[in-house]
């Protein structure tokens, strides 16, 4: 049974909830932010990150519009900065956290510099007279590339887990935000790269648009992480999780000017997983475990033909991809793979191999035209943990539509679909 002294804090912190949610609402509404903080300053005082994250989650569930959120989320910083402030993360040194944090500290000093040279642009009349501004605004804008490894370990393994916990709204909106960013990153590092070819004016111009939007936004955006999503995220995510999640960061790597951290080592695989993974039918690798059903449909829907030889040159394997370019029936199983070739290219599948087999070469790729189609097949060798040579990977792939690929495609093409 709940006692009454429970049950008034659970109605208080139902209403209080349902408060926020109102407030947020009104102020996608129109209302002034100021006009709202007072209003509901005894709440607000008390709102922590992870209810925050939570509370956006609702609201897109209900119905408002992620993009509405997203565009309103620095009124809403506006709004709980005062009790965002006070949220501190206190993690060990080789925590992801802390790497992601110390890394902000770098980012946010690259930003500072960033907007000491828009200004002294702004003020200058000539590149002669910011020459060296120059120098250090290329070398901002190539760390200012690097920041992708960061956000490449936050898309791939931090959000990962803070979606699997239920936390889904914050991480979608860092990721948007990531790609705006990106692109206007990539736009300063080009106007780096032409700025010879504009007149200096001009160049000032698109260094104060460009600079001041990458300054702003991601001062916010780090603001955000560090005082709503880390602080979720170490709320949120059990202590054992991180393990894992330090060990894919240091697989994914790091930026160029991240602080060098003791690497957590690896850990060995707990029994109870190891035998779980087993009773499934699974097959336990590094980086996770399959059935041999759901290997062998991987395996099959590449768009690539694959052949597999062992270290005695004895054909084990080969896939079923659809339309294969050079048929395969399971007869050439356990034949030497010589005998699979014509007689007058053996000479050269037998250099291959022996070349492939001394560490000779890391790869042979060769292209031909089959069927008015360029065909290219590429053969790489395959060694165990200790670098002993266990066999061969053939793959050969239709490259003809690759080769006429142009421009960009970001959006879904619905006439695949037809």
């Amino acid at each position: 049974m709940v006692d009454k002294e429970e049950l008034k804090n659970l109605q208080e912190k139902t209403t209080s909830k349902e408060l926020i949610k109102d407030l947020i609402k009104q102020i996608h509404e129109g209302k002034h932010p100021e006009e709202v903080k007072i209003k509901f300053r005894n709440i607000l005082k008390n709102v922590g990150p992870t209810e925050i994250a939570k509370l956006e989650q609702e609201l897109v569930n209900e119905g408002m519009p992620r993009e509405e959120i997203r565009k309103l989320c620095s009124v809403h910083l506006a709004i709980f900065r005062e009790s965002l402030d006070k949220q501190t993360v206190e993690v060990p040194t080789d925590h992801p956290i802390h790497v992601f944090m110390e890394e902000h500290k770098i980012i946010l000093q690259h930003l500072e510099e960033l907007k000491k040279i828009i200004q002294k642009v702004s003020a200058a009349e000539s590149f002669e007279e910011v020459d060296g501004e120059m120098h250090k605004l290329k070398h901002i804008a190539d760390h200012l590339m690097e920041v992708e490894k960061h956000n490449v370990r936050e898309e791939n393994v931090l959000f990962p887990y803070l979606q699997k916990h239920g936390i889904t709204e914050p991480p979608a909106i860092m990721w948007a935000e990531h790609n705006e960013l990106k692109e206007k990153k990539k736009q300063l590092l080009e106007l780096v790269r032409v700025r010879d070819t504009l007149s200096f004016q001009d160049f000032k111009k698109q260094l104060a648009d460009t600079g001041s939007y990458i300054t702003d936004e991601l001062s916010n955006h780090i603001y955000k992480e560090n005082h709503i999503l880390y602080p979720a995220a170490q709320r949120t995510i059990k202590a054992e999780e991180w393990k894992d999640i330090r060990e894919q960061c240091d697989e994914l790597g790091y930026c160029c000017f991240t602080p060098k951290y003791e690497k957590v080592g690896e850990e060995e695989v707990k029994k109870e997983e190891l035998k779980s993974a087993l009773e499934k039918g699974a097959i336990d690798f590094e980086t996770g475990s399959l059935t041999k059903e759901e290997i062998e449909a991987v395996l099959n829907v590449l768009p690539v033909d694959i052949s597999f030889v062992d270290a005695e040159d004895t054909v084990r394997y080969f896939n079923k991809a659809e339309g294969r370019v050079f048929p395969r029936t399971k007869a050439v199983i356990g034949r030497k793979v010589q005998q699979c070739h014509p007689p007058k290219s053996v000479h050269i599948v037998s250099q291959v191999l022996d070349d492939l087999k001394k560490g000779r070469r890391k790869s042979a790729d060769f292209w031909i035209e089959l069927n008015q189609r360029k065909i290219y097949i590429r053969y790489f060798p395959v060694r165990n943990q200790n670098g002993e040579y266990v066999g061969c990977v053939e793959v050969t792939q239709d490259i003809t539509d690759i080769q006429n690929i142009k421009g960009e495609r970001r959006l879904l093409n619905e006439t695949q679909f037809k």
